[in-house]
């Protein structure tokens, strides 16, 4: 386990800042009427921020495989 968090620790960070963000952005921003997909709802906003936030983090990632 401890590899799998070490291999992909920056998508985890992304995911976790992610989430913040996408809640920050539902208390700060929002949608008024309700009809909004994503910002209507605290849990979608959330949801969303971290899934962008993963990807967005993942690009940074190095995948290059060290062998000894």
């Amino acid at each position: 386990m401890k590899k799998f968090a070490k291999k992909h620790l920056l998508t985890i960070i992304g995911v976790f800042m992610g989430a913040i963000a996408g809640y920050f952005y539902w208390q700060q921003v929002g949608c008024n009427s309700g009809s909004c997909a994503i910002t209507s709802n605290p849990t979608n906003s959330t949801i969303y921020g971290s899934i962008m936030g993963g990807l967005m983090f993942s690009i940074f990632q190095n995948n290059k495989n060290k062998t000894v």
